[in-house]
Formats: structure tokens, sequence, C-alpha cells
């Protein structure tokens, strides 16, 4: 083992690339510092979505899979993908976990309940995926199906809720089983900040029918006055006057998420209320839950990548990032591992109270950058690991100006942070894990419209060579699987044996 380089690696969260444009708020910020690396001769992209890091082809990365193949070193099957291959092999009707489920509650007239978030965002959920489950239904003769949707309006569009509501409508007709029993938005269901009286809101719809009452689905839109991701827990209402759909004693509860880290504050809340109930628990993807729920589709390993090898060469690393990313640079870059490997520290940098991203786009980027540095001084800490979370977090309000400001926030984070990289003689390299902010427009029949979510396009990547390292522009195309081989590369080490990716410098 050659001697130590020690640097820093520097996620810059929702840093993709699109030329110059309406709508790209990147190109509009006032961002000399990354403006300046992106012209160097050691700046390139690399394709972070699709195929290139284990989803489906055309899909929009995610900070889930960027993080985990940036840790990885290789593209890793998505739950997504994995899931889409159970529903065209057959696996997910002939499955026996599942098909006993069914069977129990066509012998008890008991109630399916599907409980997921209902968009195509393909970063969280797909509502495609309720088509196969609804058919699954009606084959096994389950008597009723009671739909609890969660509408989205961040990883995909605001306002479009009502076209997903639609959608799944469209499907329970298909199969001739099924209808949709409550409406919540994301913000409560989906809240992963431990804001538990958000979720509890959710949890009482779903279990209890306790809720804003509507005689439709769609009434529920709107009832938030923040769009889609804040629509007030509602309920429907049957014909008597009552919710149509609380869970019953014996029912069986399905999420339908493929990603767990949003869905689990809901689904152990979930557990520990309605599982002394008889109430069955499943999952369409496995859960990082505290509660034992069974997942009908099994994840890839992530495995054997640059923890593993940091820990085999017995090199201290420092993670570091605030509560909205923290798990990115730990859990998901690690493998999904969810202890620390040997040698490992990890700095969570965390707000008083929960901010509006749209009025303090800088969030707790000064914190963040004040802890690297701090790391970075170490002598006895080889190499720094970093989430700027700003670019993406912001960028998901849809707030194009918000957004602006929140790049250049980062763009004087990354300019002091570099400053830092010198004085201790280390290099830099950053990397965006997904698209986001340079794409805050989508096409719609009435326009153009705000969107908050993620993109297909590449993301940036750059390396600051310490003083006296010689670095030039990489050849070919490049993926961020590349990022682990290289990061071993700068370090001194050779690449773990699982890795596929090749090291740039």
């Amino acid at each position: 083992m050659s001697a130590v380089r020690p640097g820093i690696l520097l996620v810059l969260d929702g840093w993709g690339h699109a030329e110059p444009g309406e709508g790209n708020a990147l190109a509009a910020a006032d961002t000399p510092c990354l403006d300046r690396l992106l012209a160097s001769p050691t700046a390139f992209l690399a394709e972070a979505s699709g195929s290139a890091v284990g989803l489906l082809p055309g899909t929009v990365g995610n900070s889930e899979i960027g993080h985990i193949v940036i840790g990885a070193g290789r593209p890793v099957p998505y739950d997504s993908v994995l899931v889409e291959e159970r529903i065209d092999d057959g696996g997910l009707r002939s499955h026996e976990v599942l098909g006993a489920a069914l069977q129990g509650l066509a012998g008890t007239e008991g109630s399916l309940h599907l409980v997921g978030l209902t968009s195509d965002g393909m970063i969280h959920a797909n509502v495609h995926h309720l088509r196969e489950l609804l058919r699954i239904a009606a084959l096994f003769a389950v008597p009723a199906v009671r739909i609890h949707t969660i509408t989205d309006g961040r990883d995909v569009a605001d306002g479009t809720a009502a076209g997903h509501l639609a959608t799944v409508e469209k499907y329970a007709a298909e199969a001739g089983v099924g209808s949709i029993v409550s409406v919540t938005g994301r913000g409560y269901a989906l809240d992963k900040s431990g804001d538990l009286p958000l979720t509890e809101q959710a949890a009482r719809a779903i279990a209890h029918g306790v809720g804003h009452r509507v005689a439709e689905p769609e009434e529920a839109l709107g009832t938030g006055g923040r769009g889609d991701e804040w629509v007030v827990p509602s309920v429907v209402t049957g014909d008597n006057g009552q919710p149509a759909g609380p869970v019953r004693d014996g029912d069986v509860v399905l999420f339908t998420n493929f990603r767990s880290d949003r869905v689990q504050q809901l689904a152990d809340l979930l557990h520990g209320e309605l599982s002394g109930r008889g109430v069955t628990f499943l999952s369409l993807a496995q859960y990082d839950t505290e509660a034992p729920i069974p997942a009908l589709v099994h994840r890839a390993d992530a495995g054997g990548g640059l923890a593993d090898r940091l820990a085999e060469c017995g090199m201290r690393s420092v993670r570091i990032a605030e509560a909205e990313k923290f798990e990115h640079v730990t859990y998901y870059l690690n493998g999904r591992k969810a202890e620390p490997a040997p040698l490992e520290e990890h700095l969570r940098i965390s707000a008083d109270a929960r901010p509006d991203y749209r009025t303090r786009p800088e969030m707790n980027i000064g914190e963040v950058t004040e802890a690297i540095a701090a790391a970075a001084r170490r002598e006895d800490v080889p190499l720094v690991v970093a989430n700027l979370a700003n670019i993406d977090v912001v960028g998901h309000t849809g707030d194009y100006a918000a957004t602006v400001q929140a790049a250049e926030h980062t763009d004087r984070a990354v300019d002091a942070l570099c400053r830092v990289a010198t004085e201790t003689g280390r290099w830099v390299l950053l990397v965006g894990d997904h698209g986001n902010a340079e794409k805050m427009l989508t096409d719609s029949d009435a326009g153009p419209r705000p969107y908050g979510g993620h993109t297909t396009h590449p993301v940036p990547a750059v390396l600051v060579p310490a003083e006296g390292q010689d670095a030039v522009r990489p050849s070919g195309t490049a993926t961020l699987a590349d990022i682990a081989p290289s990061v071993l590369a700068l370090l001194g080490l050779g690449p773990a044996p699982a890795m596929t990716g090749r090291a740039l410098w």
C-alpha cells in the first residue's frame, strides 16, 4: 500500500447538469466557485440514472440509489427493478406469504388495505404496481380492498394528484375490486424527521377512519393549502356517512412503497397499534422497520464497497451531513449497513426545529461546513465524507428563487472547503448524486409548471487535486459506480473485489 493521500468526498445533493435555460436554477445562480471548478481540466459528467446505477432504463436517479452506488462502486439493482421483475415473471402471483394472507381474507370476509405513495415518481413508489396487486386480490377473491392513497407533489410535479387518483380508480375498475378510502399528503404520512404528531394524524385516518371527511377522494385535494404534499389526512365516507375503510381485526395491511426510509415511521406506528388485533402486515419491498414486517421482494446485496474496503485497510473516515441526508452518507453509502464500520465516525447536524426550506434555503450549511473543516484538519482522518443537502432539499419545494439561493449558499460552502483542503494538503472529489435543481419547470396542458422532482440528467463531478498531485480529465463515459474506486485510488488503495467501476485517476 502506497502512502496515504488524504481527501474529502463531497456529495452535492441534487446537483445535476443541463444547458442554461428557463427553469435551470443552477445556471441562474451566482456560483463563481462551482463555475470555476466545472471549467477545470478535472471536471466531467457522470451518469446517475437508469441502468447505469441499477434502475429501470429511463428512470430518474434518487438520493438512495445514488449514495448506494457511490459507496458500492458498482450498479446495484434497485428495489423498484426487483419488484418489476417479480411482476413480470409472475412471482408476486405465486408468492406463498401473500397468497396465504389473501386466502385467509377470502375465508373471513376481511379486507386488504393497500397503503403507499400514489404517484409515478419512481423514487419511493410506483402507482402502476397497484394494478398487479389489485389483479392478484381479484384472483384470490378478496372480499374488499381498501386503498389508502398518499399524495405526492415532491417526486412529481405538484398538482398532479388528481390524475394519479384517477389512475388508481381505473385500475380498481379493471380488476373489479378496490376503492379509495383515505387520502393523505406525504408531508404527514411519509415524514422521516421524527415528527410523530404528523405521522399520527396519517395513522388515525388509515387505522380508524379519523380525519377530514369527504364524500369523494378528489374532494380532499387542496385541503392543506400547500399543494399535494400537505393534503390534510382525509377519510372517504360511505353511503351511511361513516368512514368507508378503517382497519378491522384480522385484516391485512400491505405497504406498497418500494423504498423504506420515508414509510417506515408510519409502518412502525401502525404495526404497534394494530398487530395486537390480529392484523397481518406485509411490505412490497424490504423495509428497515423496527417491527418485523415480512417483505414480498427482498433487496439486492450492496456490501463489499467503500466502507468495507476502508475497514479492511484500517483507515478512519468521518461522515457528516445534516439530518435530511445523514443516512445517505452512512447507512446507504455503507451498503445498507446500520452500524458504523470500524474506525468510522458519524456526525449528524440537526436543526432546533423543522424549518420551511423556502424561507431558509441555507438550512444548516454553516454548521455542516464547520464540521467538515474540523474533521479535515485532523491528521488521524484520511477521508472525510459529507453531503451538502441544500440544492436537493430546497429544490424539492419547487420554489425556483429559493433554490437559486440554496445553490449560492452551496457555492460559498464549497469555496470555503476547497480553501481548507489546500491548507491541509487534501484533495477534494465533488459529485452530484442525481439531477434536480437544473430542471424546475415541466410541461403541462396549461403550460410550464413548477417541478421539484428528480431528473435523468448526468451529474457533474470534479477532482480538486492536492498540491503537486497530477490529475487530468478522465476519458470515456463515467457513472456513479466509478466514484468509490476513484476515492480508493486517490487515497492510495486498490479497489474492493466486488467493485466493477473504474478508478478515474
